[in-house]
């Protein structure tokens, strides 16, 4: 039986990687006595899967794994059960909040990521600047210690029909058009949301897109704020629905047990 598991990773937690995270889980899973299923081979190993791995200092409220039990479970127990099993085995930071069911035919989580929310938003004590622009010296012009300022940019700047950003690889630096993959942006009491494509093929880290609205809003890239001074926190993971492609979330695809 293949299951999928909703959590939050918050707090000091935001702090380790992904790797971490992993071997975390398959702890937390042993100790709640799930019966898990192993894979087969010299290193059996929990038959585990991670919707996307999240960037260290983020932090989350809709993160994904997938694993498999076997069936009939030698501790029977339904959804919530586990749920609370899983949770005491946790520590602060972390927390389930849904686990549910998967069809058969489901792809794995990592496989079926599409898009993804977060919020931005600046610390306590940072802040924005912007230059004045037409002056044989830019001087700052404002400073700003949430993203409010942004309301009014953000409908010229998703009109474009290109946004190119630099994109360094193994290969070597390129440029890469991201305005297909900004779902929507807006501003909610000096916060940013963002909804953007977190497929394998057109993913968009959210301090990318961040630091593109911030140079069009006329922040020189010697005063963008660095990426530990906003806190970043993904509020939910989607997949596209079968039957007409639209978002949902990974954890409808499955039901209550």
């Amino acid at each position: 039986m293949k299951l999928r598991i909703r959590f939050s990773k918050y707090g000091a937690l935001r702090f380790i990687g992904h790797l971490d995270v992993m071997r975390f889980f398959q702890k937390a899973v042993r100790r709640a006595g799930i019966d898990v299923a192993y894979s087969t081979g010299f290193s059996p190993h929990q038959i585990m899967s991670f919707a996307s791995p999240l960037g260290l200092g983020v932090e989350s409220r809709g993160d994904y794994l997938d694993i498999e039990v076997n069936e009939p479970m030698k501790i029977p127990m339904n959804a919530q059960e586990m749920l609370e099993r899983l949770n005491a085995a946790c520590v602060e930071g972390i927390e389930i909040t849904r686990i549910v069911r998967l069809p058969e035919k489901a792809g794995n989580a990592m496989a079926s990521v599409a898009a993804a929310a977060y919020t931005a938003q600046l610390k306590p004590g940072q802040s924005v600047q912007l230059m004045q622009t037409g002056r044989e010296e830019s001087v700052p012009e404002q400073t700003f210690s949430d993203f409010s300022f942004l309301e009014e940019i953000i409908p010229a700047f998703l009109a474009q029909e290109q946004i190119f950003i630099t994109k360094e690889t193994k290969k070597g630096v390129s440029q890469m058009d991201i305005r297909p993959g900004i779902f929507s942006l807006s501003v909610q009491d000096g916060v940013l949301h963002l909804l953007t494509d977190a497929s394998s093929a057109g993913n968009i880290k959210p301090y990318v897109l961040l630091e593109a609205l911030l140079s069009y809003a006329g922040c020189p890239e010697e005063k963008m704020p660095p990426f530990w001074s906003v806190q970043f926190t993904r509020l939910e993971t989607y997949t596209r629905a079968e039957a007409d492609g639209a978002l949902i979330a990974l954890g409808d695809v499955g039901e209550a047990f």
